[in-house]
């Protein structure tokens, strides 16, 4: 189990063996005892869901686009640096590369 602030996450062992326990919270019985009208009267009833409207007639889906491939020579601390980051640092390279290119874009339509 890992904590970062309010998050925690569980490997599926884990869940596995806490459901097995019963420390679930989940009603899974109840829930799939409800009808879809009760459902949707209990998602109208939350707090949270107040206000929320849903248009998935409008909804697309948006495929990545794909990644090139670049052998590129950078300084060796700055590849130290993003590589001490740990996994995905590949990922934080072009996220900074991202970040300064959308900058530039942003400058220049002014």
């Amino acid at each position: 189990m890992e904590k970062n602030g309010r998050i925690v996450r569980y490997t599926d062992e884990e869940l596995i063996a806490m459901q097995e326990r019963g420390e679930d919270k989940s009603n899974w019985a109840g829930a799939e005892a409800m009808t879809d009208t009760e459902i949707e009267a209990a998602i109208a009833d939350d707090p949270g869901e107040a206000g929320m409207v849903v248009d998935w007639s409008t909804a697309s889906v948006e495929l990545p686009q794909p990644k090139a491939v670049l052998n590129m020579r950078v300084d060796y601390d700055i590849m130290e640096f993003f590589r001490s980051q740990g996994k995905g640092y590949q990922t934080k390279i072009n996220a900074v590369l991202r970040t300064y290119v959308d900058q530039k874009l942003h400058r220049a339509k002014r």
